[in-house]
C-alpha cells in the first residue's frame, strides 16, 4: 500500500494587529488565519518498539534539536505509554522566513499524523497544548479552521470566510520572526478591537512598515503587487499577497510576475487540507474495519 501525503498547508495573516508587549517579552496580538490549497507534504512509516526518527531529506543547516519536525515528533513520543518512531519524508515547497507558516504547518502535520499513525489518542486540545510549545502558529495548523486569533496566537474563535483566490509572492530575502518582534522600532500599540468591528475596518499588518524598511525587496514586491489588487505582507514576511475573487484573474496577475520573482497562486480553504485528510484516512479505517 502506498503511504499516505498529508499536507501541510501555508496560511496567510489576512490582518495582524500587535496590542502589546507581556513581560515574559511576548505579545500581544490579534490575526485572522486562513489556509491555502498549496503547501509541504510529508509521509510518516511508523515503527514499533524503538524511539528512532529519521526525516529525509534533511533540512540544510536546520540541526534536530531545531526542526520543528523532530521536535513535534519527540514530544508526542513523550505521551506514549511505549517506544514508538517513525521514518519521515518530507516534500519541501514553502519557503522558510516566508510568514507563511511552513516550519509551523510541518510541525502540526506531523503531531496530527502521528498522532493517528501511533495510536496516541491525544485529542484536538491536548495537540494543540504540544504544539504551542513548539510556536505560537502551530494550535491553528492543529485545530484546522479558519480562524481569529488572540493572545500570542494560541486563543481562537473559528471564523468563515467568503471563498477568494490568492497571489502570494516571495520576495528574495529571509525575515527573521524574533527580529521583528525584537525590534524597538515595531509598533506595539494598536488598540484591542471587537471581532465583527475588525472585520469590517480596513485591513493592515503592523509589521509591515518595519520589515519593508528593513527588507527593500519586501517593499518592491510590494509596490509591484498593489499595482493590481490591495497588497499586504502575510506574518512576519517576507511573503506578500492579494487577493482576487476568482483564479483567472489571480493567474492574469501571476502571468505578469517579473522574470526571477517565485510566485504562487492558491485558493484559500476555511478546513484546512490536513483536517480533510485525517478526516479521509480515519473514514477509510473505519471501512477496513
Amino acid at each position: 500500500m502506498a503511504p499516505i501525503r498529508w499536507p501541510a498547508p501555508a496560511k496567510l495573516n489576512l490582518f495582524l494587529h500587535v496590542n502589546g508587549r507581556r513581560p515574559d517579552g511576548y505579545h500581544e496580538l490579534q490575526t485572522l488565519f486562513i489556509f491555502l490549497n498549496h503547501g509541504d507534504w510529508l509521509e510518516f512509516e511508523p515503527l514499533a518498539g524503538t524511539d528512532l526518527l529519521t526525516l529525509s531529506p534533511a533540512i540544510p543547516g536546520v540541526p534536530d534539536e531545531q526542526n520543528l519536525i523532530i521536535r513535534a515528533a519527540r514530544l508526542l513520543q513523550a505521551r506514549l505509554p511505549s517506544p514508538r518512531g517513525a521514518h519521515i519524508k518530507l516534500e519541501k515547497v514553502l519557503p522558510m522566513g516566508g510568514g507563511i507558516g511552513g516550519g509551523s504547518s510541518d510541525a502540526a502535520t506531523t503531531l496530527v499524523a502521528l498522532n493517528h499513525l501511533w495510536q496516541a489518542g491525544l485529542s484536538q486540545d491536548e495537540l494543540a497544548d504540544l504544539g504551542v510549545q513548539l510556536g505560537a502558529d502551530v494550535p491553528v495548523f492543529v485545530r484546522g479552521r479558519a480562524a481569529f486569533a488572540e493572545g500570542v496566537g494560541e486563543r481562537l474563535q473559528p471564523v468563515e470566510l467568503p471563498s477568494a483566490w490568492y497571489l502570494v509572492l516571495k520576495p528574495d530575502c529571509h525575515v527573521a520572526t524574533a527580529a521583528v518582534f525584537q525590534d524597538p522600532d515595531l509598533p506595539r500599540a494598536t488598540p484591542k478591537m471587537a471581532l465583527h468591528n475588525l472585520l469590517e475596518g480596513e485591513w493592515k499588518n503592523d509589521c509591515e512598515l518595519l520589515v519593508k524598511k528593513r527588507h527593500p525587496e519586501v517593499a518592491n514586491a510590494l509596490g509591484w503587487l498593489l499595482e493590481y489588487a490591495p497588497s499586504r505582507m502575510t506574518g512576519t514576511g517576507a511573503c506578500v499577497f492579494a487577493q482576487f475573487e476568482d483564479e483567472v484573474a489571480a493567474r492574469k496577475v501571476l502571468a505578469e510576475v517579473p522574470k526571477g520573482w517565485d510566485g504562487f497562486i492558491a485558493k484559500g480553504e476555511n478546513i484546512s487540507p490536513l483536517f480533510v485528510t485525517l478526516q479521509q484516512v480515519s473514514d477509510w479505517g473505519i471501512a477496513k474495519r
